[in-house]
């Protein structure tokens, strides 16, 4: 499996070489100064519609095909000029239950039932640069018909019918029920953009090749629905997807059936990867992916896990573009505001403008490495990034080292359902019921992980299964993003910034942000879990049998971080773990044979020195008096 992984991972560094450049725009087109759009038409005097696009898709089961609302904003002088424009276009379930952005916003109507605010800044930046925007509601949710289907057929063909109705292949209609043709106003080329769920879309959407779709911009998106809502097996948290269309449904009573099949065909039972999951699975198809991709991450996302970017982008053969920061669950717009507009602007501008301004000979990757500190990089992984073993060793018996020659001792540790992150990793030289630990020497100079790493664990289990845990740790006095923080890295602030025209309905001022900082003695690097019986394949279950040892791997999830000069570097191993994941805790007793484990870093610099015969003394801050659960935080909106 690590095999695979690393494969992946060194492919990311490929381009294609043959990738379109996008023809040169007309130099007579009024938006374009030079090699960019310039704000140019009027955003209050722009036409504002609502159309429904017909489906071929029955989500309902009522016997009528599902329509797909579409609330979208163009420029009036490009229409009365005959001027085709491109589109800039979010799908989202979010637009009247739960908001967009940092302030939540949803869409509002006016009287006639026609759109008067679109959320987010993209209308108001980019329509009077000459774009339209574009804003569909999922199936089943606000106005659209059918039933939402949690990043299934139903959800993802929708969407597609938006882009195939932008160019032609679609049909759609007004409320009055006459026909609505976007071909008079749009040449077609369509960029999909939106965070978490709705950048989820994106990546579906692209992944059936549908023709028109130039490029998307991924912002913390999901890129399989199994992973994000199980850890190899184990289950992050019950009845997830369908609560998931129940909280973002406009339709309960409609889709009371749908919902029934979501309980039933996901499967909270045994955990299995089936054919529901598979359909929610996009990387097999990343082949199929003709847009550019612009993939945004939070390297400390504990919402939609990092390898839900990684393993996309490593599946990716087209050309793409990666921002990485060490935020968690946040939007660049609230990060790094004025680059990150700057950068979209340039992006559409070269895919859907025809534009050549250069973004596309420029550096693939930016990943920030500490607090305020960006570095541009050719690719992602680093493309220094190698595969290091690392032994596991005995240490003092109690704690064990990392790196040199591996021990020939064991652990044995029984499970402990409520041994909270906190406590697990703190004082790491402390003997802990239901944790071991493995610390490196300190660091002669600073080590750089960049990729995913993996445990290889050894073990002899006396129950059939049982959650493995493992955390990576960075033993060392820092100031760092506090992504654990109530705004994931972020703190939003009085004052107002903005971004486009405005109109008495729709603002472009937005609540300014800056980071949230906090000076830790150690901090969480990355995480992985793993269900032990599915260690053949998480397909099918192959229950372990007490008394006999098995080999298997847990994979950590993908980080780009860098643990400094004098730091120590920690593996923290458990059983459950309840704060991020509601595992079967099965009471079990694990024996770990240290000769026969490891653990596989992505190094891209740096290196592990030599251990000593004892692991290194850790003094950390005392860990909470109680366990501290992140138990509301099981059931989240992506």
């Amino acid at each position: 499996m690590m095999k695979t992984i690393l494969a992946a991972v060194a492919g990311a560094a490929t381009v294609l070489a043959s990738a379109a450049v996008p023809a040169q725009a007309a130099p007579t087109v009024p938006h374009v100064r030079g090699t960019g759009t310039v704000p140019t038409y009027s955003y209050a005097n722009a036409i504002r519609e609502s159309v429904w696009v017909q489906t071929t898709l029955d989500g309902d089961h009522d016997g009528v095909p599902d329509k797909v609302s579409v609330d979208l904003v163009r420029p009036r002088e490009t229409a009365a000029a005959h001027l085709r424009v491109p589109v800039v276009m979010e799908a989202s379930p979010y637009y009247a239950c739960c908001g967009r952005g940092n302030e939540g916003e949803l869409k509002e109507y006016d009287a006639a039932g026609t759109i008067a605010k679109e959320p987010l800044y993209y209308d108001n930046y980019f329509v009077p640069r000459g774009y339209a925007f574009v804003a569909a509601d999922l199936t089943g949710t606000n106005r659209s018909t059918g039933c939402e289907d949690v990043g299934g057929r139903d959800e993802v063909l929708g969407a597609k019918a938006v882009v195939d109705w932008l160019n032609g292949r679609a049909r759609a209609t007004y409320a009055d029920g006459t026909p609505a043709v976007a071909t008079r106003w749009t040449n077609g080329k369509v960029g999909m953009i939106g965070k978490s769920w709705d950048g989820s879309v994106a990546n579906g959407v692209a992944a059936t090749g549908v023709e028109g779709l130039e490029t998307i911009v991924p912002i913390a998106g999901i890129s399989s629905w199994y992973d994000y809502t199980r850890y190899n097996g184990v289950i992050r948290s019950p009845g997830y997807a369908p609560f998931l269309s129940e909280y973002v449904s406009s339709r309960p009573e409609a889709c009371a059936q749908n919902l029934a099949e979501l309980a039933t065909d996901s499967d909270d039972d045994t955990g299995n990867l089936n054919a529901f999951w598979a359909e929610r699975n996009y990387r097999p198809a990343a082949s199929r992916v003709k847009a550019s991709v612009f993939v945004v991450h939070g390297v400390n996302d504990t919402n939609v896990s990092t390898s839900q970017f990684a393993l996309w982008w490593n599946s990716l053969r087209v050309p793409k573009k990666i921002w990485l920061s060490q935020t968690g669950h946040v939007d660049p717009f609230d990060f790094r505001r004025a680059a990150w507009v700057e950068t979209l602007h340039r992006w559409f501008d070269f895919y859907l403008q025809g534009l050549r301004n250069g973004i596309d000979r420029e550096p693939r990757a930016s990943i920030q490495t500490a607090p305020g500190t960006w570095v541009d990089q050719p690719t992602w992984p680093a493309p220094s990034a190698r595969p290091v073993r690392v032994s596991l060793g005995n240490g003092d018996g109690s704690t064990g080292t990392l790196g040199g020659v591996s021990g020939r001792g064991s652990r044995t540790w029984a499970d402990n359902p409520d041994l909270s992150e906190a406590a697990a990793t703190g004082s790491p030289n402390t003997p802990v019921p239901g944790r071991v630990a493995f610390l490196s020497a300190p660091l002669r100079r600073d080590l750089r992980l960049s990729g995913i790493p993996q445990a290889t664990l050894r073990v002899k289990v006396d129950r059939p299964t049982t959650e493995l845990t493992a955390r990576l740790v960075d033993y060392g006095t820092a100031t760092r993003v506090n992504y654990l923080g109530a705004e994931e890295g972020i703190t939003t602030v009085g004052t107002e910034s903005c971004w486009g025209s405005s109109t008495p309905a729709d603002d472009a001022c937005y609540l300014d942000t800056v980071e949230d900082v906090v000076t830790s003695d150690h901090a969480v690097l990355t995480r992985g879990w793993q269900d032990a019986a599915h260690h053949v394949s998480l397909s099918f279950r192959t229950p372990l049998r007490p008394g006999r040892w098995y080999s298997i791997a847990v994979p950590l999830q993908a980080t780009d971080q860098i643990v400094r000069s004098g730091h120590v570097l920690g593996l923290i191993l458990q059983q459950s773990d309840n704060e991020y994941s509601t595992p079967p805790t099965t009471g079990a007793t694990v024996s770990l044979d240290l000769a026969g484990s490891s653990l596989t870093l992505p190094l891209a610099s740096g290196s592990l020195p030599a251990p000593g015969a004892t692991a290194p003394h850790v003094t950390t801050g005392p860990a909470p008096a109680a366990p501290s659960l992140r138990r509301p935080a099981r059931l989240q909106l992506p």
